[in-house]
């Protein structure tokens, strides 16, 4: 339609006859327009824009929990806002398990968590009669990061993992890690006893979750980690895979060798879980009450269709298309 505008040039209106058909022919193409754009409405299925179909809402929304499910939570709620200005929506970083406390004591709508809801965490929610419906939204791949400066090392095995995380660990320097490392100091950086990284990482390294060595640089804000390796040549930390991504050009990514070679962490290799034993699903947590209210239904739904690409944008990997569809069925 601009290109037919943009050819119609003011001479043209001389013309009645002109002017007759050439708003004959405007009045066609619009009818056109119009039958096309219902065809794309009927054919676009579940990821169809919530704008489009759904009435403006408004409200206040609350959430908190993990710092690697954050920068999603964030992004999906900023775009949110534009297509529903009337709906404010904060998140908070206490870790996966700060924000479940929060959450089943009432505190919160939503909850973020870089793992699934753990019993006492199920039995403190049932304590305050809190239901909830549990929502998986993407994939991060725990990332090992060390200093850019370092040169001697690409990859780590589990078990040399282990032997620098576990409870027991006297590993502080780097020749004792590998025969051949050099004479240097190695300071650790990793996620506070609050994080869901920190239970999913000790469980699948250290055997048991929670069980780590505690002599090391502790914080549930992932860029005090980040700045924490940038600013220490023997650093080495884990984090979710997006914060690593955000800062690539500070930071050093090693890959890991679980027994079946060296796999870095990647969108292709996460989602096809590959790089194991790292790779993991992420969550958001609603209680049922807060989804009777139209802003937080409006919100879940655009967290699932039109917010999904900014799971890809912020570092991290969507879940397959059936998941999403269980997800969005959830909240009928």
């Amino acid at each position: 339609m601009k290109l037919l505008r943009r050819r119609i040039s003011a001479s043209i209106f001389r013309s009645p006859f002109l002017v007759v058909t050439i708003l004959a022919l405007g009045t066609l193409f619009a009818l056109a327009t119009a039958a096309c754009g219902s065809d794309e409405k009927s054919t676009s299925g579940g990821n169809a824009s919530p704008s489009a179909s759904v009435k403006k809402v408004s409200g206040a929304i609350s959430g908190d929990g993990s710092s690697t499910v954050f920068p999603i939570t964030e992004a999906v709620a900023e775009e949110f806002k534009k297509v529903q200005p009337d709906v404010n929506v904060t998140v908070g970083i206490s870790g996966t398990g700060g924000g479940f406390k929060k959450f089943c004591n009432g505190e919160t709508d939503f909850s973020d968590a870089s793992r699934p809801i753990k019993d006492e965490e199920k039995q403190a929610c049932a304590a305050k009669t809190i239901d909830y419906v549990e929502f998986q939204i993407g994939f991060d791949g725990l990332s090992i990061i060390t200093n850019p400066s370092n040169d001697f090392v690409d990859c780590l095995t589990t078990a040399e993992l282990k032997a620098i995380w576990s409870p027991d660990s006297k590993v502080n320097n780097w020749k004792d890690v590998r025969a051949g490392f050099p004479d240097k100091a190695l300071k650790l950086y990793g996620p506070g006893t609050d994080s869901g990284t920190f239970d999913y990482f000790t469980e699948v390294i250290n055997g048991t979750a929670k069980s780590s060595r505690s002599d090391y640089t502790a914080s549930e804000d992932d860029n005090v980690l980040v700045q924490g390796i940038e600013g220490d040549n023997g650093g080495l930390g884990y984090f979710g895979f997006a914060y690593y991504e955000e800062n690539a050009s500070k930071l050093k990514l090693l890959g890991v060798d679980s027994g079946s070679g060296c796999i870095e962490p990647a969108r292709d290799t996460i989602l096809a879980n590959t790089y194991k034993p790292l790779s993991r699903p992420l969550f958001v947590y609603v209680k049922k009450t807060a989804l009777q209210r139209p802003e937080v239904t409006e919100f879940i739904r655009y967290f699932l269709t039109d917010g999904r690409p900014l799971i890809d944008e912020v570092g991290y990997v969507q879940s397959p298309d059936d998941v999403y569809q269980k997800d969005l069925a959830k909240l009928q």
